[in-house]
């Protein structure tokens, strides 16, 4: 990895991210490219999703819907110990998931003046669970259970054509929808299942949903920004990051291990550690040296950690660290420090933060009980991760008796011709004459 010394340095969100920045990702020009494709979804329907499948999996997709008996039969080859550990993740995920409900609220302004406040799920999702370099049953029940919890009527999950298994999605994915009672699965991948759950294909019965979540690559990224307006989406989620800020107390074998597991996702995937200690950036540079001997997917790996977008950053002390962390937003933060809960309450931007060795984000992608759908791309700035309030919307009831009208009736009247709109006012005079 590349050292990056900001030490003396004015360190802001612009100076940060040009020395660190996230490899080369265009989604406006990713837009552009599959245009063609979302408008041939929307045109032909099931016909483009088979073209696009063979022309990008090498397989025939269909039957596009998973029948009941597929996922069945791929439950059964779980073994117990991964259906163990899937079930688990499942109970974790939607014990946080349950606790994090908002509740609804009713505030009397006066007597007979009340607004209330509800939560309505949304109707419709569209799951959608990648494929490429790995397998992700963990995605499966990220995006289904708070969904679930949320009161979501229908889920309608998504998933790549394998040609390893005869142009069906990964067994462990359609297993783990089952596990869930997800029985609308579909063999779609990339951008054309986000075109496909957005405009619906009623050859195979797929109605249009409201919402679309879950990761994916650059172009599914770029089909959630096209569509976005016909469907919600959650974010243009894109390649994994993870930042470690770490002082001398902690352990550099445990931190290149941290590195190396984000950075074997992807060849652009962003591993960077932030530290004051020159003594413990030489550490971790040395400890890379093992650990990436001794890991499956070292070339991907090596590409990663060679990538402009990762790097060992020098600061001047941990105040200094802490701000590059929130300069950066990264997706995943972790704390390695004497302090970590005194640290985490200075930093608001970050996806998710994972304090001290024994909270690895290794952790929050399988077993913590967060959610591992995270913003990429600074997003954190402003977005949040995926969780029970990605399924729901804030709806208002306004509840006026007349005397509680009466008493502010004036007002509305003072407010409407002030603004040139004296329609407004003359239907609240309209009840009183």
């Amino acid at each position: 990895m590349r050292t990056v010394d900001l030490r003396g340095k004015v360190l802001t969100a612009s100076s940060v991210n040009a020395a660190v920045p996230r490899a080369a990702l265009d989604i406006a020009a990713a837009v552009e490219q599959i245009t063609p494709l979302l408008n041939d979804v929307r045109e032909r329907g099931e016909q483009a999703l088979v073209d696009v499948a063979l022309k990008f999996d090498g397989v025939d997709p269909r039957p596009l819907l998973v029948s009941g008996e597929e996922l069945d039969a791929a439950e059964q080859t779980l073994s117990t110990e991964l259906r163990d550990a899937i079930v688990e993740s499942i109970s974790r995920v939607r014990e946080v998931a349950v606790a994090n409900m908002p509740l609804a609220t009713s505030v009397e302004l006066a007597a007979g003046a009340k607004v209330q406040q509800r939560w309505q799920p949304v109707e419709s999702v569209g799951l959608y669970v990648p494929g490429g370099k790995a397998v992700y049953p963990s995605s499966v029940i990220m995006n289904v259970v708070p969904a679930q919890v949320a009161g979501v009527q229908r889920l309608a999950l998504a998933s790549p054509a394998q040609a390893d298994f005869g142009g069906r999605p990964h067994p462990t994915v359609l297993a783990t929808a089952n596990l869930l009672g997800v029985t609308e699965v579909y063999s779609i991948g990339g951008p054309a299942a986000i075109a496909a759950l957005a405009y619906g294909v009623e050859a195979i019965g797929l109605q249009p949903v409201a919402l679309v979540t879950g990761p994916g690559n650059i172009f599914v990224a770029a089909a959630k920004r096209a569509l976005r307006g016909r469907i919600g989406i959650d974010s243009e989620a894109g390649t994994t990051e993870i930042l470690i800020v770490a002082d001398d107390s902690a352990d550099p074998r445990l931190i290149a291990f941290d590195l190396v597991s984000q950075a074997e996702h992807d060849e652009a995937a962003a591993a960077v550690l932030v530290t004051h200690s020159e003594s413990l950036a030489n550490a971790v540079q040395e400890a890379l040296v093992s650990v990436l001997a001794g890991t499956e997917n070292r070339d991907r790996v090596s590409a990663a950690l060679a990538g402009q977008q990762s790097a060992i950053v020098l600061v001047d002390d941990l105040a200094a660290a802490r701000a590059v962390a929130n300069h950066y937003a990264t997706e995943h933060l972790e704390l390695h420090t004497e302090n970590p809960q005194g640290d985490a309450a200075q930093i608001s931007n970050a996806g998710a933060i994972f304090l001290g060795k024994y909270s690895p984000v290794s952790l929050g992608d399988y077993m913590a009980g967060s959610n591992h759908v995270l913003p990429t791309g600074e997003q954190a700035r402003f977005g949040s991760g995926l969780g029970v309030h990605t399924f729901l919307r804030a709806q208002q009831l306004i509840d006026y008796n007349q005397d509680a009208l009466a008493a502010v009736a004036q007002k509305v009247r003072d407010f409407s011709d002030a603004e040139g709109l004296p329609g407004h006012g003359d239907a609240i005079e309209a009840r009183f004459k």
